[in-house]
């Protein structure tokens, strides 16, 4: 089943369309994107630092409210919407899913970033006020010298790196260092396998682990035991396809291998609190 919410590209929304990279101040981007406001995707990396201005965003169902500081970032795939007030200001950044593949030894290296994990509670957040300036700055000259792809790779990595630090909880260490990678793995594997596999012993077992293990480690990064980020992640799918009028329930149903109807308006409803009808009319 193809998802049929609009997937918009870097070329329609770039000033240079044969650039893997876009930096644009956010008041120019809004004026030359001003119609970009319904609910979309895109099938790049993209993310925003407001400096000024108000209003709403979602991402994936979840609505934040604005204020300056505040950056979101957002995996391709990801469902979006926006509706701002007054003057908005900051920067917006775009880029290719491969900007960085042949720069780095580890090609997954910006998805192991917490903000680029595709969990919406960690891609929103507000930057400490002391790292502000520096933030905006290499924005500013990202801006400037965007064409030069080098630079620009190593600047985004620069403030990935800045912004992931103060993400960190004081308590994080080295120790940690294992955990953290088990669980950026079940993470992964959740990604590949949620429409087939529902229970937390079959990914402890992809990850050599024991599901007591995998609970554990579940509740102590994420605060949700193991069996609650699977059925997250199948619900979280359920709510892009019933946005898309296209597709019937049991079409959705069956795209998320559930045996019938019943049982997939009985998971949703038990989580939502409502019945998969009720969301998208909400829709």
């Amino acid at each position: 089943m193809a998802a049929k919410v609009p997937t918009i590209a870097q070329c329609t929304v770039s000033l240079h369309h044969d650039r893997e990279i876009m930096v644009e101040e956010l008041a120019e981007y809004l004026a030359r994107n001003r119609n970009l406001v319904f609910p979309h995707r895109h099938n790049f990396y993209h993310f925003l630092l407001f400096t000024a201005g108000a209003g709403q965003h979602s991402i994936d169902f979840e609505t934040f409210t604005i204020e300056p500081g505040q950056i979101y970032f957002m995996s391709p795939g990801q469902i979006h919407s926006w509706h701002f007030e007054g003057d908005m200001q900051g920067y917006v950044v775009n880029f290719d899913k491969d900007f960085f593949k042949t720069f780095l030894l580890r090609p997954d290296y910006i998805s192991s970033l917490s903000f680029f994990s595709g969990i919406t509670r960690d891609e929103v957040i507000i930057i400490p006020e002391e790292i502000r300036p520096t933030a905006i700055d290499v924005l500013n000259r990202l801006n400037k010298t965007q064409h030069n792809k080098e630079f620009a790779r190593a600047a985004l990595l620069y403030l990935f790196q800045l912004v992931d630090q103060h993400q960190k909880p004081s308590a994080y260490s080295e120790a940690n260092v294992y955990n953290h990678t088990l669980l950026r793995n079940f993470l992964n594997l959740i990604e590949q396998h949620f429409k087939q596999l529902r229970l937390p012993k079959n990914y402890a077992e992809l990850l050599y682990i024991t599901p007591n293990h995998l609970n554990a480690l579940s509740k102590e990064f994420l605060g949700i035991p193991a069996g609650e980020v699977i059925r997250n992640r199948i619900l979280l799918e359920a709510k892009r396809l019933l946005a898309i009028k296209d597709f019937s329930i049991s079409e959705i149903a069956y795209e998320l291998n559930f045996n019938d109807n019943s049982y997939f308006t009985k998971f949703f409803k038990k989580i939502e609190g409502v019945t998969p009808e009720e969301f998208r009319k909400k829709q």
